[in-house]
């Protein structure tokens, strides 16, 4: 287990290179951190793990077959900022207590602010299938993008895509688990807005739907191909809009779906049945 610890501290210590200009704050915090997560693995237990269970006796017997984090997920995000320099200061704040693994800037630029390996606080509350802590399962990667008026320019969507080649091939991603914040946390999130979902399920990140759709069943049950597909219904009216903003982004200020809408939902919804 003492291996494991200073594997995790010397994975993180990689991000922090040679320490200096104007973020050697936050990189000497960063490498603090991460030598006390390294400590808390390499414990034998964890001093915390019986406090407050009654047991007449315990031992610890170490197993040779662990391992440590894998991300399954890939969530998505616009930043909502005016520059990448911008979000990450946002980053570096303690006090906003949120975090991304990445930022892709509008130029192509790639800076990574977490380790791979460790959870990373953009998530938040939400649903995707039954995970409820997709901060635990995912990378999440937010693009420089105001949320608004920005254009997605072409080199950014390219950045974005050798990323996801990345990660993918690094951690066997799914391609259905490539998500966006709107669809984990329809509720909350609008992000990213108006987002470029079929470039990048052409390139094997999600799914998008034919050229060609078939009718929807009259029977189709709307709230069980949403479940199936991944989406929270326990708000229907918040899981269709975050489904049409995804696929549908010009229409998606109306929570209802009409015939040729249903018909996209039942594309997709095979395309997940399926898998």
């Amino acid at each position: 287990m003492k291996n494991l610890g200073l594997m995790i501290l010397s994975a993180a210590l990689l991000l922090s290179g040679c320490r200096g200009g104007k973020y050697a704050a936050a990189e000497k915090a960063y490498e603090q951190k991460a030598a006390v997560f390294a400590k808390t693995i390499a414990a034998q237990p964890s001093e915390n793990q019986w406090d407050k269970v009654a047991v007449i006796d315990k031992k610890w017997v170490a197993s040779v077959n662990f391992g440590i984090r894998k991300p399954n997920y890939v969530m998505i995000h616009h930043t909502a900022q005016k520059s990448v320099n911008e979000t990450i200061r946002t980053f570096q704040l303690e006090r906003t207590q949120v975090s991304a693994h990445y930022i892709v800037g509008r130029n192509g630029e790639v800076v990574q602010m977490v380790n791979d390996y460790l959870r990373a606080h953009h998530a938040g509350a939400g649903l995707w299938g039954n995970d409820t802590d997709l901060n635990s399962s995912s990378i999440g990667i937010e693009l420089d993008n105001n949320g608004t008026t920005d254009p997605w320019p072409d080199v950014q969507i390219a950045a974005l895509i050798q990323l996801l080649t990345r990660l993918k091939e690094n951690y066997n991603i799914p391609q259905a688990n490539f998500i966006g914040h709107m669809d984990f946390a329809p509720t909350r999130k609008p992000d990213p807005a108006n987002f470029p979902w079929q470039r990048l399920a052409e390139a094997g990140f999600g799914f998008w739907y034919d050229n060609v759709l078939q009718p929807a069943p009259e029977n189709l049950d709307v709230r069980a191909a949403l479940r199936i597909i991944g989406y929270d219904i326990k708000n229907l009216d918040a899981a269709i809009t975050g489904f049409k903003r995804h696929y549908i982004p010009q229409n998606a200020t109306i929570a209802t779906l009409n015939d040729y809408e249903l018909s996209i939902l039942y594309n997709i919804y095979l395309k997940y049945l399926y898998l």
